[in-house]
């Protein structure tokens, strides 16, 4: 598998309007063999990669050491209900879940409680990845609600892919808005697009900041 991690990243929306997220991780791009993985668990319906990729979300998270609170609420992305029915499971539950699980062994002293139920989405959108800024945002109005306690907590926000952004700014401002203090974003991987106006490529760094998002 290709390792790339990379810092400095930061979109002309976020220069322009800073979201919602607190920081944003990542393990490396969406491309080659890690893209081929990725769209095995998407779209073969092979859950069982979710393992594989679930410990390179352990790398990208470990990167949020000594800046996120050691207690967090772990919360997936959440599928509309038909599409989860559809594909039988949202991957991005799948790999919060391994990365749960290896990452209570790693740090035994991170308090690492899963709240996926936390978030729900409540209407299905179109593909983000081909829509303009604007219907970004007009897309996903109202898509997401919180449906629990984040009242005084600090969110770990956990997707697949960060591609446009929007998903994960519209989350955070939703958890914001009912109360959670921070919220962090850690994904498998990131897209590459043409927004990005600056990369430096360093085998010895991880990803800062990105207005990067899963379109799922």
């Amino acid at each position: 598998m290709e390792d790339l991690r990379f810092r400095g990243l930061e979109c002309v929306s976020c220069r322009w309007a800073p979201p919602e997220f607190d920081r944003a991780v990542a393990f490396g791009a969406y491309q080659n063999e890690l893209r081929e993985l990725i769209h095995l668990l998407k779209y073969d319906q092979l859950g069982g990669v979710a393992d594989l990729l679930g410990e390179r979300l352990v790398e990208a998270t470990m990167q949020l050491e000594g800046e996120a609170g050691q207690e967090l609420l772990v919360v997936a992305v959440p599928l509309f209900a038909a599409a989860e029915r559809k594909r039988g499971y949202n991957q991005a539950r799948l790999l919060a879940d391994v990365a749960i699980k290896r990452l209570r062994a790693l740090r035994p002293t991170w308090d690492l409680q899963k709240a996926h139920g936390v978030l729900v989405r409540r209407k299905s959108t179109a593909s983000q990845f081909e829509l303009s800024r604007r219907a970004r945002r007009r897309n996903l109005a109202g898509a997401f609600a919180v449906a629990g306690n984040v009242a005084g907590c600090e969110v770990l926000l956990i997707d697949d892919i960060l591609t446009t952004g929007a998903t994960a700014r519209e989350c955070a401002r939703v958890l914001k808005r009912a109360g959670a203090t921070k919220v962090w974003v850690a994904t498998v991987a990131r897209a590459c697009g043409s927004d990005e106006v600056s990369m430096d490529v360093d085998p010895g760094a991880y990803v800062s900041a990105w207005d990067l998002e899963n379109a799922n």
